[in-house]
C-alpha cells in the first residue's frame, strides 16, 4: 500500500478530485493547508505574501493503483505556471478501519 498527498491550488480541487475517481481511487482525506514553494510566496502589486493556500489531499491506494492516481492528479492540477504544487508518494504499512477493526496490510 501507498500513502499519495497531493497539494494542489484550491481552483484545481474539484477537477482532481474528479480525476481521482475516474483513476480507480475513490477515497481521499482533505485538508486545507497554507505554505510556499520554491517561488518563496507570491506577489501581487506592492503586497507579499509569505505563505499561500492550497488543499491537501492524502490517498491510500494499493501498489498497482499509484501510477493511475499521480498522473491523473498531474493532468488535473497542472496549470504551467509556478505554485502548481506537489505529489509525495511513500509506503504504508498497513491502514486500520476504526469500525470494523480491520487491517488492511501494505
Amino acid at each position: 500500500m501507498k500513502l499519495i498527498q497531493a497539494i494542489v491550488r484550491r481552483e484545481k480541487e474539484k477537477e482532481v478530485v474528479d480525476h481521482i475517481g475516474k483513476s480507480g481511487a475513490s477515497a481521499y482525506t482533505r485538508l486545507d493547508v497554507f505554505g510556499r514553494g520554491r517561488q518563496k510566496g507570491l506577489v501581487a502589486g506592492t503586497v507579499r505574501y509569505d505563505e499561500v493556500p492550497k488543499v491537501l489531499l492524502m490517498i491510500t491506494v494499493r501498489d498497482e493503483q499509484v501510477d493511475p492516481v499521480v498522473d491523473a492528479i498531474k493532468i488535473a492540477s497542472r496549470t504551467g505556471n509556478p505554485g502548481d504544487g506537489k505529489i509525495f508518494v511513500s509506503g504504508l504499512e498497513e491502514s486500520r478501519t476504526i469500525r470494523t477493526a480491520s487491517i488492511d496490510q501494505g
